[in-house]
């Protein structure tokens, strides 16, 4: 009896010679735009790199997002290495957001992305507004 070849061994699922299949989305690829797609993560990114600001300053920056959206999505920039929460002390007290450099090196592909769109994708009644979460 022949045994299945393993998935994971090399030349597992290799096309015969002389045939081509499109590859696999590069996981890595995958992965970025699964959080940088993520509703306003890319946007509170972009915003932020005018430099630190205060929430209630992002808040009124990111027009259309809720409080409770927007401490969701620090929360997960700031896990993925991305913003950094700082605390100034006062009095006041003063929180502020930033960039951390991980975050900063995605500027330029950031701004190479939204001229891209502007090139490409036109405003159309499709768009997403920003009144909705």
């Amino acid at each position: 009896m022949k045994e299945a070849a393993d998935p994971r061994s090399p030349g597992a699922g290799d096309a015969p010679t002389g045939q081509h299949h499109p590859a696999a989305c590069d996981g890595a690829l995958t992965r970025a735009f699964g959080f940088l797609g993520k509703r306003w993560n890319g946007v509170i990114l972009a915003t932020l790199q005018h430099g630190p600001l205060g929430y209630a300053e992002l808040r009124r920056a990111v027009d259309g997002i809720s409080d409770s959206v927007l401490s969701e999505r620090l929360s997960e920039l700031s896990g993925a290495g991305l913003t950094v929460r700082e605390v100034e002390p006062g009095p006041p007290v003063m929180v502020r957001y930033r960039l951390t450099p991980d975050g900063t090196a995605l500027m330029p592909i950031l701004s190479e992305l939204a001229a891209w769109a502007s090139r490409h994708l036109p405003e159309t009644s499709t768009a997403p507004r920003h009144g909705k979460n």
